[in-house]
């Protein structure tokens, strides 16, 4: 019901915004569907959703693998281990995420003489950034698990990676899944930075259909509710995936 009140809510503005008293001449004939020429916009901008969502699975997906990795080394309890996980994490946590798409796509060919696609740019970039708050994550949710149940697994005699994999992460993941789901709604909207280096995403395609269009406004007002509509649906099913664990997890300690 909250979905379904956060559209109609959306729908009214989108209403108020073109029915409000103003000198400005609304042009939505630019995005009419009942105009050959308003399809083939609506289209042309409905095309970014692809990359737009792809750069955030893989964002979100590749930063989750380094965020892990660098709450595992600083878990070791090696000194350089926890020394090169606080660099990283202070280091990527001060850097703006454009400055660091700009960089990772002139820079690094330039450096590593490996040139990028402004599509792995912007993933690297992204995943690199943001894994240093999910290692944050993953920390916060470590601590939260309960000393007595590492003590005990220590008393059977489990390995490092055993005692993670099996007790410490499966447990973590529960605790942090909500801030997750949150990461990634922060992921979905900071892929629209990756259009500074070219990449056709729902804003690089907003902004081309302006030039040619010269109706930025309209433009823009639709490029909103696009990013508002996904963001409202990323979330919805976040939030039924996590009420579904919750659900499992309650019947496997039942049973």
């Amino acid at each position: 019901m909250r979905f379904y009140g956060h559209f109609y809510g959306l729908l009214l503005i989108s209403l108020l915004l073109t029915g409000c008293e103003s000198s400005y001449n609304w042009g939505w004939h630019i995005l009419d569907p009942s105009l050959k020429s308003g399809r083939a916009n609506l289209l042309f901008l409905l095309e970014g959703y692809g990359y737009t969502l792809s750069l955030s699975f893989l964002g979100m997906f590749f930063s989750l693998i380094i965020g892990l990795v660098l709450v595992v080394l600083d878990m070791t309890k090696i000194k350089i281990l926890q020394y090169f996980t606080a660099v990283y994490i202070a280091l990527f946590r001060a850097i703006p995420l454009l400055v660091l798409i700009l960089w990772v796509y002139y820079g690094l060919p330039v450096v590593s003489n490996i040139n990028l696609t402004p599509f792995v740019a912007s993933v690297l970039a992204l995943a690199l950034a943001d894994a240093a708050f999910e290692a944050e994550v993953f920390r916060s949710g470590i601590q939260s698990i309960p000393q007595g149940q590492i003590d005990a697994a220590d008393a059977l005699g489990l390995r490092f990676m055993q005692k993670f994999r099996l007790i410490i992460l499966p447990q973590a993941i529960r605790i942090i899944l909500p801030t997750l789901v949150n990461q990634f709604v922060y992921m979905l909207k900071m892929s629209s930075l990756a259009s500074f280096i070219g990449m056709t995403d729902l804003t690089r395609l907003a902004t081309e259909l302006v030039v040619t269009a010269y109706r930025p406004l309209e433009i823009y007002t639709f490029l909103v509710l696009e990013y508002l509509v996904l963001i409202l649906v990323a979330t919805w099913f976040a939030r039924w995936f996590e009420r579904k664990l919750h659900h499992q997890t309650t019947r496997n300690d039942k049973a």
